[in-house]
Formats: C-alpha cells, structure tokens, sequence
C-alpha cells in the first residue's frame, strides 16, 4: 500500500483537484493506496518524507529536492487537471511495478 501526498501553493482549490485525478488515476492502474493527502507547499515541504509518492505542479517540484535524494518519488505536473499527463508521469516513475497489486 502507498501513501500518497498532494500538494500546491496554499493547499486548497488545486491540491484537490490533483488529490481527485490522482486518485483515479492510481486506481486504474490498480495501485493500492493506503493514504492520499493534499496540503500546501509549506506542510508538504515538511511532511514529504513520510510519503512514499509526492506530486505537486512541475514549478514547484524544486522545493522537494530533498525527498526525491532520500528516494522518494516526485511528479510535477505542467497540466494538474491532466489524467492524461498524470497516468503517463506515473508510468515512467516506475510506480505501477513497484506498487501495483
């Protein structure tokens, strides 16, 4: 099972928004999800770690630098309404092999 963080700049419309589409995403590609969490740039900067899949949008993806050393996995999304975009980024993370069912 995977724990999931979601973030943005201040943790509300669009943290949502990503937090719903990546949710149906993983559940398409039948990744078994423990926990999704969405929240700001500043909560997820300081709780990142204890996520196994960050995603946040690509502009932002510099301020989990720190995370992805300790190897976790950080998607930046240039398009955070995308399934498209967000279905391809987690394929080519390798999240599927690693989690998947």
């Amino acid at each position: 099972m995977i724990k999931v963080l979601v973030s943005c700049a201040n943790g509300a419309g669009t943290s949502l928004l990503m937090k719903i589409n990546v949710e149906k995403v993983l559940k398409q590609l039948e990744v078994p999800v423990m926990k999704i969490h969405h929240c700001s740039l500043s909560e997820g900067k300081s709780s990142a770690m204890q996520y196994d899949l960050i995603f946040c949008p690509l502009n932002f993806i510099d301020m989990f630098k720190a995370p992805m050393e300790k190897g976790k996995i950080v998607i930046g999304l240039r398009n955070v309404m995308s399934q498209a975009e967000a279905t391809e980024k987690i394929i080519a993370a390798g999240v599927v092999e690693k989690y998947k069912k």
